[in-house]
């Protein structure tokens, strides 16, 4: 395991130079995850416990309807919700597409493709790796991009686990054909790592400006809520951003901001970042060949 960085880029971080002279590049990330999870037909012991929006318990060897109906909405109604409006804005997102998830849905996972979204890799499961033997690991990211590939058409090059394990950044450059991968925390830039002897891309995450915090008692308890907070980050970063501009990555879930109650808070963050210059609203591959172009592997 490599040794972890604590100083980052420090006080002299590196002139993004994104496109057109933007001051912060919004990257808005839509997490695809039903039929992924944990659950009792899918040989789980469990059903999933984790983000189930419902505070729903999961039982040892008991299946649960109620949070496997959660799951099924994300997919049956508020991605397709997201997808318009997505399409009224005319903006571009990066679709986290668990594959299972897009095997059990293929519409959602074509359509958002259709319209020119990126796809990229949420795992072949929704499942805490860093519990996983390697060689199973190994297996479901080789199983991830091969049954992405067959549902949509398009094999991602951009990945995001959400709960890797320790190797799970040299099982994907030991596969190959991944770009960058999103299983960071750490900044607010993209940042260049060597893994196995190779240049390898990070762009950072966000646990943060997400709307997991909807979830139970955690956090946002109203669509004002999660709004409020979203345009405080953008405004900071924006002003931040005249000397250093900065990436914001906002992370959605179809199950979670999918629900009409809660949406209006990401229709009235779109339409604060409306009114501002110099945005650019970008996928994570856009931000990935950007930064290969201007900051390239040193």
């Amino acid at each position: 395991m490599s040794p972890r960085d604590f100083r980052g880029y420090g006080a002299f971080p590196p002139h993004a130079n994104w496109p057109d002279g933007a001051r912060i590049a919004l990257n808005i990330n839509v997490n695809f995850e039903g039929g992924g999870e944990r659950s009792i037909l899918a040989g789980d012991g469990e059903s999933e416990s984790v983000l189930n929006d419902i505070g729903q318990p999961a039982l040892a060897g008991l299946r649960s309807p109620l949070v496997e109906s959660v799951f099924e909405y994300g997919s049956r109604v508020g991605g397709w919700r997201l997808l318009r409006l997505f399409r009224e804005r005319g903006i571009k997102v990066s679709l986290l597409a668990v594959a299972a998830a897009a095997e059990a849905n293929p519409d959602l996972a074509r359509a958002f493709v259709a319209e020119g979204h990126e796809l990229v890799s949420h795992g072949y499961r929704w499942l805490d790796y860093q519990v996983m033997p390697e060689a199973e690991e190994r297996a479901h990211v080789r199983l991830a991009l091969d049954t992405l590939e067959r549902v949509t058409g398009v094999r991602p090059i951009g990945w995001m686990t959400g709960r890797p394990s320790a190797q799970t950044r040299r099982l994907l450059v030991e596969h190959g054909g991944i770009a960058y991968d999103r299983d960071a925390l750490n900044d607010e830039l993209p940042y260049w790592v060597e893994v196995a002897g190779r240049p390898h891309l990070v762009v950072p995450y966000s646990f943060e400006t997400n709307d997991n915090r909807f979830n139970e008692n955690s956090g946002f308890s109203s669509g004002d809520d999660f709004a409020r907070y979203m345009c405080d980050c953008f405004d900071v970063m924006y002003a931040e951003g005249a000397v250093s501009p900065r990436l914001m990555s906002l992370a959605l879930h179809d199950r979670l901001i999918g629900r009409p109650g809660r949406i209006t808070g990401l229709m009235r963050f779109l339409d604060h970042v409306a009114r501002f210059p110099d945005v650019w609203i970008c996928t994570g591959a856009e931000v990935a060949a950007h930064w290969r172009r201007e900051h390239p592997a040193p």
